[in-house]
């Protein structure tokens, strides 16, 4: 059985490739997609909206959209943005 020597850049390199693995999985877990641009039926599942009310989120400008050949795509920062921006706050104590 031959020894093998771990030197310490060894071990940074496994540290960085597993925090990446482990924040890749709880990505995962907390239902966040992984993918940046999502599709209309991706973020009517995502929000839980009908497609007509997604529209109406376009057309009134309060989700910005990119369209490629007949697809809209929905940037997920800008969804975050949206519902941030909508975010009431209870004021009664």
């Amino acid at each position: 059985m031959a020894a093998e020597i771990i030197t310490v850049e060894d071990l940074q390199t496994f540290k960085s490739e597993l925090i990446s693995d482990i924040k890749q999985l709880l990505k995962e877990q907390t239902g966040q997609p992984v993918k940046k641009w999502l599709k209309s039926y991706e973020v009517r599942k995502l929000l839980n909206i009908s497609p007509g009310t997604l529209q109406n989120l376009r057309v009134n400008g309060s989700l910005p959209y990119t369209k490629i050949g007949g697809v809209m795509y929905y940037d997920y920062a800008d969804i975050q943005n949206m519902l941030q921006a909508n975010k009431y706050q209870n004021t009664f104590r």
